[in-house]
């Protein structure tokens, strides 16, 4: 990065598309919501293209998305973020320690009485971000490569962990505080797919576009021109992804309005909690506002894909585990939104003199 001294906000110096992704992104929830709910049958038909448990619209919508993101991460500089032992550790214990205990949590404290979407929303904390998070990281201009390490460390985790923390945090645990407890079985397999699709086939493109596009044209000219070509389309892929999931649930989501705004709050608490602590972490730890921004938004982001597949294959697609998994993404995206604009504002406490944008 080369260091400027303008006083231009960064915020101002985002592209025309970036600069107004609220915008888009609140027409792709509307236009998802209302296709779901003049046309009900458009959730059947979309179920019906899947790959097991892996809806095929959402994972074309997601490739399409992570592609270019993951084409900009310089891999050959990932084993340094890999030796920063104070990142690693903060990153898996902000996801995988404190992320989950929140979210148990706050779905006891704040929705008691309603125990198909308080399991629902204990589901959506155990599910990690391994995929949009890329892209609210790559807006607030946080480190890529550490963002991408971190969701593969994810990834890794949510294979091995997944099940072990869904007993414990709905058997175990409540059990031990005299709360009920909820039996579900989580196939392996199935998180196993969702993790490929979702982070394995976007990586793989990403990584061999970068290795070959180099060894081509060379980093400059790679960078220079190829990435501004392919660069808008990871925000297309997103309002593609986000139209298709609220059409997969537009109709349920419409018919239960309270149910939307008791599950909003909690989830509201969380995505500030998490965003604030892995702020207040990297700050504390001396990681400087590109990989803070980069553990920030890992610890604040999740998997709702991910969830909401374990969800409907565990609990059934109309259930209200499944609905509060698809309430997950109608509260984090304009959220995650408005915390990129919060850290762009909050950079210059990190760099008295504006880096400019890599």
């Amino acid at each position: 990065m080369t260091v400027t001294t303008t006083s231009e906000p960064t915020v101002r110096r985002l592209s025309t598309l970036d600069r107004f992704l609220p915008v888009w992104i609140i027409s792709a929830m509307v236009a998802g919501l209302l296709l779901g709910r003049v046309w009900p049958g458009v959730a059947d038909a979309l179920d019906t293209v899947t790959i097991g448990s892996v809806s095929l619209p959402i994972a074309v919508g997601l490739l399409v998305m992570m592609y270019p993101v993951l084409a900009k991460v310089r891999y050959d500089e990932t084993r340094a973020v890999v030796g920063d032992r104070r990142l690693m550790v903060a990153s898996i214990v902000l996801n995988w320690v404190l992320g989950p205990a929140l979210m148990f949590a706050l779905a006891w404290l704040l929705l008691p009485d309603l125990p198909e979407l308080r399991t629902g929303l204990v589901i959506v904390g155990l599910a990690r971000c391994i995929a949009m998070v890329m892209i609210w990281n790559d807006l607030a201009c946080g480190d890529r490569e550490a963002a991408a390490v971190m969701v593969a460390i994810n990834s890794v985790f949510q294979v091995v962990a997944f099940g072990v923390l869904g007993w414990f945090y709905l058997q175990l645990l409540p059990g031990w505080l005299g709360l009920s407890t909820t039996s579900a079985e989580f196939s392996v397999g199935a998180i196993t797919l969702s993790v490929l699709v979702f982070l394995g086939l976007p990586l793989l493109a990403g990584f061999l576009t970068r290795t070959l596009g180099e060894r081509r044209w060379g980093r400059e000219v790679y960078e220079g021109r190829f990435l501004p070509r392919i660069g808008p389309w990871a925000l297309y892929g997103l309002l593609f992804t986000i139209v298709v999931l609220f059409a997969l649930q537009g109709d349920a989501v419409t018919s239960n309005p309270l149910d939307v705004v008791r599950v909003a709050v909690p989830l509201l608490i969380y995505f500030a909690t998490m965003f604030s602590l892995g702020m207040a972490s990297g700050r504390l730890l001396g990681l400087g506002y590109e990989r803070t921004t980069a553990l920030a938004f890992t610890a604040a982001g999740n998997n709702f894909e991910l969830a909401i597949a374990v969800a409907i294959g565990t609990f059934g697609v109309t259930s209200g585990q499944a609905l509060a998994g698809v309430i997950g993404p109608l509260i984090e995206v304009p959220v995650l939104v408005a915390l990129v604009h919060v850290a762009l504002r909050m950079r210059p406490r990190f760099h008295p003199v504006e880096r400019s944008v890599r």
